[in-house]
């Protein structure tokens, strides 16, 4: 049984998450101790147990230890099984986590079972501290498709904090083997749109976050393409999106509407990242850079790319990966900083 310290490195779901992934595709027993020590509200929160228990649904797993607040998990995977699946993460508590959490933890064991699987999640598709939906749909699959695992997406209805109620759909193909990472560099070329959205809430803050997405990114010598939608949801929100093309290189920079933040400061956030992000020429964004860790590993063959950012999250993604594969990775940069990561055999 793989032992996992959940306070190590960040000490987040992360870790939870991708043990729990790596555990249902190798057969590993897997136990997770101090489970989100070091959080305001630590063990298990609501979208945390729906992870754990997707997992056990799909891998037939024995679990002990699945109950909200919980800061131990006992984990015995069996068989992965393909087939149509539906979560909600309100089914435990009403809450908006993160249905795209739970998504990309359900993935890579689905990838690997007999045939596609149909996927259900309900919860929140715009919520702080997770991809959004856009950023799913823009960045993290278009990468993903050309490693050979083309999952097909949509969101059905958006759900923002704190209502949640948003729902996504996905079919998650079986895949034989994954082609390996090689994302070095990123051409000086860059198409970039940009897509402001809200949900029950006036039209013009939607305008207003685009008009300051395009007066920044012109100031960038950047001519963007620009969608302004309104997503239907059970609650009220507003989201701002940059997604990046150059070459086979994507990234994505997100940022939500809050409480008295202005529509123009919503854009502003979204846009300063990605200001930083082409200030480095790095291939991957920091989010990225982490989200791929998983499937390099799964790769039969050694990758590489260069990220704007080097952080704690990759840091610890890479060494709970490595707790359950024959791989090893090393981080060229300094925390905080541009750098460069390569994965060995």
């Amino acid at each position: 049984m793989i032992t996992i310290d959940g306070s190590f490195g960040e000490g987040g779901g992360q870790i939870l998450r991708t043990s729990l992934s790596l555990a249902a595709i190798t057969g590993q027993e897997l136990t997770i101790e101090n489970i989100r020590a070091g959080r305001d509200k630590p063990g298990l929160r609501p979208q945390h147990l729906t992870a754990v228990l997707a997992v056990a649904e799909i891998c037939g797993a024995e679990v002990q230890g699945a109950e909200v607040g919980s800061s131990k998990l006992v984990f015995r995977p069996r068989r992965v099984k393909s087939g149509r699946y539906e979560f909600d993460v309100a089914r435990i508590r009403s809450s908006a986590g993160s249905v795209n959490l739970v998504f990309q933890t359900v993935l890579w064991p689905l990838a690997f079972a007999e045939r596609t699987s149909i996927v259900t999640i309900k919860g929140g598709t715009h919520v702080p501290f997770a991809p959004t939906s856009n950023y799913i749909e823009e960045t993290f699959l278009p990468t993903i498709a050309r490693m050979g695992v083309p999952v097909f997406y949509r969101m059905e209805r958006a759900g923002y904090y704190p209502a949640g109620g948003g729902e996504i759909r996905a079919e998650i193909p079986h895949v034989d083997e994954i082609a390996p990472v090689l994302l070095v560099e990123r051409k000086a070329s860059v198409s970039v749109e940009l897509v402001s959205a809200v949900s029950n809430l006036p039209m013009n803050i939607a305008e207003r976050q685009m008009n300051t997405g395009i007066e920044r990114l012109r100031a960038m010598g950047i001519e963007p393409s620009t969608e302004v939608v309104e997503y239907p949801s059970p609650g009220k929100g507003t989201v701002f999106f940059i997604s990046c093309a150059a070459g086979n290189v994507r990234a994505g920079f997100q940022s939500l509407g809050e409480l008295r933040k202005r529509a123009e400061q919503v854009a502003k956030d979204a846009c300063d990242e990605f200001e930083r992000y082409l200030s480095t020429n790095a291939a991957l964004d920091k989010h990225l850079a982490d989200q791929l860790i998983i499937p390099m590993a799964l790769s039969e063959a050694n990758s590489i790319f260069t990220t704007c950012e080097v952080t704690q999250h990759l840091i610890t993604n890479i060494a709970v990966v490595e707790k359950f594969l024959p791989v090893s990775f090393r981080v060229i940069g300094n925390l905080g900083e541009p750098g460069r990561v390569e994965r060995k055999s």
